[in-house]
């Protein structure tokens, strides 16, 4: 009776003193990588278990999800699909009974053999209750890429040159230097690089520049087309 006495109270100590133990960076970024390593394969487990059942969670679709609705779609990827996920450039704040895990994400995918790419950086909060480490809130978001640049028609260029006016003094100025189009506001021009003939866009910046034409078949607009809402330039000349 005494040696289960002992045993049982070792056991306690044990625990206790792992309990006083804070959780590390590598210990999270282990855990982190395995809810990864389960999406393509569809296994929910991990999701179920380092998820807080009243955790919040934002993709970078901007759908915000409890755990229920999280652990829902975790499903197996369709055949002709595969991919995967590794983490790095990773941050921690570890205070306590919470842990800030910030890090980007890069995804591959194979699609039918055509190969994808994505880059998303994501902070997850991890919350202690009860000696157990799970995620209370993960907030996602992808990094912007360029599309890819398409051909462009330099005989529409002619039609694109001109001064374009927002409000009285904001002018913007459309150029062709050697078949290249630029678009120039205050002195700083830039590039105009074609995603269609008729859309284009800037390096590293987003959103799209896209000519508008009127009745007559003549430009007489450019829109700067932001999230989907236009900024409209009327062309004075």
């Amino acid at each position: 009776m005494k040696l289960l006495f002992a045993i049982i109270f070792a056991t306690k100590l044990a625990h206790a003193a792992a309990a006083d133990l804070p959780i590390t960076q590598q210990e999270l970024v282990r855990r982190t990588q395995e809810l990864y390593d389960a999406i393509v394969p569809g296994n929910r487990t991990p999701w179920k278990k380092y998820f807080a059942d009243d955790c919040i969670f934002s993709n970078e679709k901007g759908h915000t999800m409890d755990k229920a609705k999280l652990v829902a779609d975790i499903t197996p990827m369709p055949p002709g699909y595969s991919g995967s996920i590794k983490i790095d450039n990773v941050q921690s704040r570890i205070l306590g009974d919470t842990a800030v895990l910030s890090y980007d994400a890069n995804e591959t995918e194979t699609i039918f053999g055509q190969n994808l790419t994505a880059r998303y950086h994501v902070t997850d909060t991890w919350l202690r209750r009860n000696d157990e480490w799970k995620i209370i809130a993960s907030q996602a978001h992808r990094y912007y890429e360029d599309p890819a640049v398409g051909k462009a028609d330099p005989k529409k260029f002619g039609d694109f040159i001109g001064t374009y006016e927002l409000a009285p003094g904001q002018i913007r100025s459309i150029t062709v230097e050697n078949e290249n189009l630029f678009i120039e506001r205050k002195g700083k021009n830039e590039q105009l690089l074609p995603e269609t003939s008729d859309l284009f866009f800037r390096k590293s910046i987003e959103g799209r520049i896209l000519f508008r034409y009127d009745a007559n078949g003549k430009v007489d607009s450019l829109a700067d087309r932001r999230n989907n809402e236009d900024v409209i330039w009327r062309k004075i000349k």
